[in-house]
């Protein structure tokens, strides 16, 4: 599947049809190029952690490009892959599995696994022996925007028990580990690398693989990750810690695949004297992840007739459309000081769970997607 864009741009479309809605604009483009770049410098198996963005040109898109794996987190995203690619490598590494969900899991050949406690290891004695199963770790690592190790992973020594029971059971031995969103650190890796190394050595267990997760991206605000010398810091810490017995790799970007290939475009509604704006769109639509992890300074503030507003940056308190008062951003956003009502802001690197956590509320929401050929 190849999404044929309809606009140049989103500043192209918002002029022509000066939509009341906010709009999420895509660029196939934009995801393409960043999904060959992580297949270029990346050595392992890239995988497209499902749950960033489920839409089915993202998905298409990631597929024309030439990803073939998918770390999907419950049945609808395995129905959703083998719809668009019915010949897919689908990880389920959600850790946490009803029975009902393990029997869709191994109808559907899931072919990788993790687990992070023995009761969740025996949910899976339905999954055909010989299946990939990794083990998850969590550490106490800094460098990302919320750690995902308070909810899933266990520490190394009982990792290491729980992989010893893996490989008895006749599953294919694995780790897995993510050192958290929008992590850009490869320092973080490193730190994980090196003590799954000695987990594998405590039990007494070679990795077939594993898997370095996701994060790779800090870019909502400031500057672009440099991806490569993340991946060669990866590269180069495995060698060393695990020498003969290199596993093969894999990463499952999420985030950093998908979120520049997106730009959400949202309209003035109202100013107040006291300078305080309201979107048409808000925390329970495209901008839910402000309030935990911020709002992006990547903003373009365009008038009606399409001028680019540059005066001096004022900040402001932005709230949402809806009748609830609770829906604002935390902080105050700097925005042009000659913002008016009618604006367009345009926030940039916004394709990653804008879409997958946004609700109806109040009959608000966003609208359908808008391909285009540029994003700028």
């Amino acid at each position: 599947m190849r999404d044929i864009p309809n606009w140049h741009d989103p500043k192209a479309h918002l002029m022509r049809h000066a939509p009341d809605d906010a709009v999420l604009y895509f660029s196939p483009a934009i995801l393409q190029a960043t999904a060959r770049r992580f297949l270029a410098g990346f050595d392992g198996l890239v995988t497209y952690a499902v749950k960033a963005n489920p839409g089915e040109e993202v998905l298409g898109n990631l597929v024309a490009a030439g990803i073939r794996a998918f770390d999907v987190a419950s049945p609808r995203e395995m129905y959703a892959v083998r719809a668009v690619c019915p010949d897919a490598t689908l990880h389920y590494n959600n850790p946490v599995r009803s029975p009902e969900e393990v029997a869709v899991a191994v109808r559907l050949g899931v072919s990788s696994y993790s687990v992070d406690c023995p009761r969740e290891l025996e949910k899976l004695s339905s999954v055909p022996r010989g299946t990939e199963i990794s083990v998850r770790l969590a550490l106490p690592v800094e460098g990302a925007a919320y750690d995902f190790g308070e909810k899933f992973g266990v520490g190394p020594e009982a990792a290491a028990d729980l992989l010893r029971e893996v490989a008895a059971r006749a599953f294919i031995p694995a780790l897995t580990f993510h050192p958290g969103t929008q992590c850009d650190d490869p320092e973080a890796w490193g730190a994980y690398i090196v003590e799954a190394a000695q987990v594998a050595k405590a039990a007494g267990v070679p990795l077939a693989r594993m898997n370095v997760g996701g994060g790779f991206a800090s870019h909502r605000c400031g500057d672009a990750p440099d991806l490569e010398a993340i991946f060669a810091h990866i590269r180069a810490e495995v060698d060393r810690c695990f020498g003969a017995d290199t596993p093969e790799l894999v990463c499952e970007p999420g985030r950093a695949m998908v979120a520049d290939a997106f730009t959400l475009a949202t309209k003035v509604k109202a100013l107040r004297g006291n300078g305080a704006v309201f979107l048409n769109d808000g925390v329970y639509g495209g901008l839910t992840e402000v309030r935990d992890i911020g709002a992006p300074d990547r903003i373009a503030v365009l008038s009606d007739d399409g001028t680019l507003r540059q005066e001096a940056l004022v900040e402001r308190i932005v709230f949402g459309p809806t009748c609830d008062s609770i829906d604002r951003l935390p902080e105050p956003l700097p925005l042009p000081g000659d913002l008016a009502e009618g604006d367009y802001i345009l926030f940039a690197g916004m394709g990653a769970y804008t879409r997958s956590l946004t609700t109806r509320f109040n009959g608000y929401g966003l609208s359908d997607v808008v391909t285009v050929a540029n994003l700028s």
